[in-house]
């Protein structure tokens, strides 16, 4: 008897999980499957309500099974890596057990920092806070809760079987998770530590190791790709979804940084470890430098003057020759971490701080050298507040990701790229360059299709998008016009609340909320009130409840149903302006003869405006409107080209039918 197709795998677990197919769906699974056996890379548009999540997972767990290897999926948040894990994978398995060889496993990997390490609480480091003692200072309260978070986690180390910051219920603040973690640099490994057998990291890796199908995150996939650790399971076929997040997750973790605070830190570890010279030397450096940033002008930096230059290789110098001082032995030689744990740790913990300078600036300085295609870094400093004064941080990024991607992560697995936002101005090619996938006769350029599967949603019924076009257009100070909160109140007032309201920074927000709600009998709640899970909770439930936010809840709220009627949408969310990482990518796009501007800003706006006009519908029998409240979305040359990476709806700039089709939503 042959094996099912993976329609007939698909059609199975559908019935078996009570759903029904739908075409996208079907044709998604089909073109997955195709793309494993051919080795061509593929980029799939899904909208919402497709099922995109069974369409992979079917044929990665086919593919798996026949081979024997395992299928890596990267997602960008937490929310749907515990989809995936708590109830898309423990049903599926379920519904395809009979019809496959045998049950299909699988496994959640995190990065080690994610993870309690038993060494590091049992040896007492936890103990010792890595916090700047000033800090304490103004805020003993702060100390207080600092040890009482530790005196927690050291207990739940006694009766977690995960050891995985997701599972501590509440959970504890960056800060006082730090003392319980270590980086994979900071790890003294599993041969050398006393806890190596028990380690929660090691365990969640052996598992994954054994796995079918490995579900991670793309800070880990990055960090896979593009270090010389090896974090994940070896693999072949990858599939990535939340493909449009990929290209700034893996630029973050790309991205270093130095300042005073991470420099005085590495200084009190190596106090004990190195000579007085050594540590005065680095101190020196450290002191020299951070006073430069401090003193300096924010902004890119286009050229490194001699006198920070020679504060930067002071700082690589002195904390290079620190770390060879206290290097660990060399594997092979005596586990001494089994003889002295706590001192091997904090061994390890300080040069892989001072391996983190001392790389740090290095890269910094050769960033100024003879740039190389895709490859060259930008450099900027930042001022940013903290409790009131300034804290002054040296970034270094890669200009783009393109080159990286392509060498280090298409080259070695056959991938699927998926979202429900991936064409921009109605192309794949724009996402498709940031990844680093090219079209062309060019012999190295990797083979890929897009593919969009469209969407079980009738938008041009369903959905209106109306265009705010007799609204000046926005200031700059980042607050909206008083005939912008004209218009904010009258669409409300027809909508009778139900409204997501998504702005361009937080400022604008809290003016909006404070001036909706001297105006409206109804509530509005507006991020930073309480938790953003307790507000898209409490604004789910009271339909006449509106939620005011920026860009973080542009992509996190999923609520179907009549709570959710009226998308305002303030600007056009072009990014900053003194943006160092985009404008740099702008201008160099600029001086190959292409268009900066919409390379880069047009379709940065694009994507979160598809983004955010996507909270709408969530499920087939919702009905609603996309306002956009800036006129350069009627008016301007480039408007017809974010309008193409909308959903198609009924568009028209008539507020008057705008705020008739809302009452009748609410049956007024």
């Amino acid at each position: 008897m042959a094996d099912p197709s993976v329609s007939e795998l698909l059609a199975s677990a559908v019935a078996a999980l009570g759903g029904s197919e739908r075409e996208g769906q079907v044709r998604m699974a089909e073109a997955v499957a195709r793309a494993f056996d051919t080795g061509e890379h593929l980029a799939v548009q899904a909208g919402t309500g497709t099922g995109k999540s069974l369409a992979y997972l079917v044929p990665a767990i086919a593919r798996a099974l026949a081979d024997e290897s395992p299928v890596v999926v990267s997602t960008a948040t937490i929310a749907l890596q515990r989809q995936l894990v708590d109830r898309d994978l423990p049903r599926l398995a379920t519904a395809l057990e009979k019809v496959l060889p045998r049950r299909p496993t699988f496994a959640l990997l995190k990065g080690r920092r994610n993870y309690l390490c038993l060494n590091k609480i049992h040896t007492g480091i936890a103990e010792e806070s890595d916090a700047e003692p000033q800090a304490e200072l103004f805020d003993p309260f702060a100390a207080s809760a600092l040890g009482r978070d530790v005196q927690r986690l050291t207990a739940w180390a006694e009766d977690t079987d995960t050891g995985d910051r997701d599972d501590l219920k509440p959970g504890v603040p960056e800060r006082s998770w730090s003392q319980v973690s270590v980086s994979a640099r900071e790890c003294v490994g599993a041969v050398r530590c006393q806890y190596g057998t028990d380690c929660f990291a090691e365990r969640a890796r052996a598992v994954a190791g054994e796995a079918d199908i490995v579900v991670t995150n793309h800070a880990l996939l990055a960090i896979d790709a593009i270090s010389d650790t090896t974090v994940l399971p070896e693999h072949r076929l990858l599939v990535i979804d939340e493909a449009h997040e990929l290209t700034d997750r893996v630029t973050s973790v790309a991205t270093a940084e130095l300042s005073a605070t991470m420099l005085s830190v590495a200084v009190r570890r190596v106090g004990r470890l190195v000579s007085p010279e050594l540590v005065s030397r680095l101190d020196a450096a450290s002191l020299t430098f951070g006073s430069a940033i401090h003193d300096g002008t924010p902004g890119r930096m286009d050229h490194l003057d001699d006198e920070l230059a020679t504060y930067l290789a002071a700082l690589r110098d002195a904390a290079g020759a620190a770390r060879a001082a206290i290097a660990p032995p060399q594997a092979g030689g005596t586990p001494s971490a089994l003889a002295d744990p706590k001192a091997a740790a904090a061994r390890k913990e300080s040069v892989a701080a001072l391996t983190e300078i001392a790389d740090t600036a290095a890269r910094i300085l050769t960033s100024f050298e003879p740039a190389i295609p895709d490859r060259y870094d930008v450099v900027w400093l930042s001022h940013e507040d903290n409790r009131g004064s300034v804290r002054a941080v040296l970034r270094v990024a890669p200009l783009s990701v393109a080159g990286l991607l392509r060498e280090r992560l298409f080259a070695r697995a056959t991938t699927v790229l998926t979202s429900a936002t991936l064409t921009v101005g109605g192309s794949f090619d724009a996402m498709a360059g940031d990844w680093g996938l090219r079209r062309g006769e060019d012999p190295q350029a990797a083979r890929w299709r897009g593919l969009d599967v469209g969407s079980p949603f009738a938008h041009a019924k369903a959905g209106i998008l109306y265009v705010a076009k007799h609204l000046p257009p926005p200031g700059r100070d980042g607050t909206g016009t008083a005939e912008q909160l004209d218009e904010i109140a009258a669409l409300i007032t027809a909508a009778g609340g139900r409204t997501l309201g998504l702005f361009s920074s937080m400022r604008a927000a809290r003016s909006a909320a404070e001036a909706m709600r001297e105006r409206l009998d109804t509530p509005v709640l507006c991020q930073g009130d309480d938790t953003t899970g307790a507000l898209v909770e409490q604004f789910a439930d009271d339909a006449e409840t509106s939620l005011f936010g920026t860009l973080s809840l542009w992509q996190g709220v999923d609520v179907p149903g009549p709570s959710l009627s009226l998308v305002l949408i303030d600007r056009i969310p072009f990014p900053r302006p003194d943006d160092p990482l985009l404008t740099a990518r702008q201008r160099a796009i600029t001086a190959r003869g292409g268009n900066g501007f919409m390379a880069v800003a047009a379709n940065h706006a694009a994507l979160l405006l598809a983004q955010g006009a996507g909270r709408l519908l969530r499920g087939t029998d919702d009905r609603g409107v996309v306002a956009v409240l800036d006129s350069r979305m009627a008016t301007a040359r480039y408007a017809g080209y974010l309008r193409a990476s909308l959903p198609p709806f009924w568009a028209t700039t008539d507020s008057a039918k705008v705020r008739l089709a809302l009452q009748r939503l609410r049956g007024a």
